[in-house]
């Protein structure tokens, strides 16, 4: 791709803004439950090719998802996410003296957060955090600079993206080799149920039931939705874990239509692949868990990252000739990670924004050259969750997920928290407004994503300059320096 036809840019301002928000019940995924997280907005100014651009973007921060850390506090993980984030939009505005590329912004950024992650000792999927917001951002401003859409954008040569410069294993393979002519106009729901999440109605504690209008328990949430798509997270311990497994058969089995498929989650849990493939094999026993197996469609991140792509899981991989197809999330830290599991063995990995835009390009790209030099076998791009939520992080990551045609992607957001009732009025207003064919307003007023017979229209999050056709006003909300300074930090961790 010319870099000549490439707009350049320069990023003028970096403004980073909080609003801390609550579940409504806890979020059980590994090692951690969230209550409640905090939700940074990131608004950049940038100048392309001498025109004003704004863009926004913005993520939840969870904590224990980016390092996995047991001996550290839910203070120590903010700060260090904080901390990532706030380097990565200082190193930004350095190079405002003279315009750049997105390519070469991003390369830049990618060496000097990892220079300094490395002194900090902040792993890649932390430090690649702050560059994924700032990314983000910037792309929703060339977007709104260039008059084009995301999908549009990525495949014109506005970007100056050269894949082969990102990775070697990439030379000579260009995302339009690969992405849909179109992106999708809906996507399907997988529904999250989560490690202490009720399946039955009368699993919920007294005390506990929600009345806020919304399902709680699975068993609610399948006709509610339309559901036929799920992820279930799974722990360690084969007897406890192998009881709910039954629960939530039974339950899909005797509630959803024929066609409802499930993905495993393992969460890290295991620090052997043999140790896995001895639980998976017991699990494969259980004739009451045949309907869940016979439908699932792989297994995610079983091993620890720190041992997930050790040279021993692809030993035990070659050796597994019936092994459950197997793919990567928490392990992908780094741009190649992913094309390092796929020599292991692993049918491929997962796609978050949270990763980053190029890098999920990347990664797909890894994917669309091993299908082309293994016809015939099953590689795996996925769509998953980080407790995403509109106005802008939801809908930024289904805007990627319909670019990249993933056609069934893991939401939990709509599940942990009462749709938009986090956010002022007028926020809620301006988004059912502008994405109709995604969020409805109830007659008791709120504001919630419309799930219907299981799937999203992506319709307007497509026609959007990138996902969003809403940039809220952020005024009211405090500025990072601020929150942190009011003692945000502290209250959120220790309330």
């Amino acid at each position: 791709m010319s870099e000549n036809a490439a707009c350049r840019l320069r990023v003028l301002e970096v403004d980073l803004r909080v609003h801390p928000m609550r579940t409504r019940f806890p979020f059980r995924y590994g090692i951690a439950s969230m209550t409640a997280v905090p939700h940074l907005f990131v608004k950049v100014e940038i100048d392309v090719d001498g025109k004003a651009a704004t863009g926004i973007a913005s993520d939840g921060l969870p904590p224990k998802w980016f390092t996995k850390n047991p001996q550290s506090s839910m203070e120590q993980d903010l700060a260090e996410m904080i901390a990532v984030i706030q380097h990565a939009a200082k190193v930004a505005q350095r190079y405002n003296a003279s315009p750049l590329t997105y390519m070469d912004l991003w390369q830049q950024l990618k060496e000097d957060q990892a220079h300094w992650a490395a002194q900090q000792n902040h792993p890649p999927l932390l430090w690649n955090f702050g560059i994924s917001l700032v990314e983000r951002a910037t792309l929703y401003a060339l977007c709104q600079a260039t008059g084009m859409p995301l999908h549009r954008l990525v495949k014109s040569e506005e970007l100056g993206v050269d894949l082969g410069e990102a990775h070697p294993a990439l030379e000579g393979i260009r995302p339009a080799d690969y992405l849909p002519e179109s992106p999708l106009p809906s996507v399907r729901v997988r529904h999250t149920v989560g490690l202490a999440d009720p399946i039955r109605v009368e699993d919920i504690p007294t005390g506990e039931r929600l009345l806020d209008g919304l399902p709680q328990a699975l068993e609610e949430c399948i006709p509610a939705y339309g559901l036929r798509c799920f992820k279930i997270k799974f722990g360690a311990d084969l007897d406890s874990d192998r009881t709910r497994l039954r629960a939530i058969s039974e339950t899909l089995t005797s509630l959803c239509p024929e066609d409802w498929q499930v993905t495993l989650d393992g969460n890290e849990f295991f620090h052997d692949m043999a140790a896995f493939r001895s639980y998976f094999e017991e699990l494969q026993r259980d004739a009451s868990l045949h309907p869940i197996l016979e439908r699932m469609l792989w297994v995610e991140q079983p091993m620890h990252r720190d041992q997930a792509l050790d040279d021993a899981v692809g030993i035990t991989l070659r050796d597994w000739k019936d092994a459950p197809t197997l793919i990567i999330d928490e392990s992908d830290g780094s741009l190649g990670d992913a094309y390092r599991a796929l020599t292991l063995g692993y049918a491929g990995t997962s796609h978050k924004n949270c990763k980053g835009v190029l890098k999920g390009l990347a990664n797909a790209g890894f994917i669309h050259r091993h299908r082309l030099e293994h016809p015939g076998e099953k590689f795996v791009i996925s769509g998953e969750d980080l407790v995403n939520v509109g106005p802008i992080a939801l809908l930024q990551d289904l805007a990627v997920q319909a670019l990249l045609g993933v056609p069934h992607v893991e939401r939990n957001g709509h599940h942990y928290f009462r749709g938009l009732s986090m956010y002022p009025p007028e926020i809620s207003r301006q988004t059912a407004e502008a994405h109709p064919d995604l969020y409805a307003t109830r007659p008791d007023g709120l504001t919630a994503l419309q799930i219907t017979g299981g799937e999203l229209s992506v319709r307007t999050v497509n026609e959007a300059p990138f996902g969003s056709k809403v940039v809220p006003d952020l005024s009211g909300f405090p500025t990072l320096k601020e929150w942190i300074y009011q003692g945000g930090l502290q209250a959120l961790t220790q309330d």
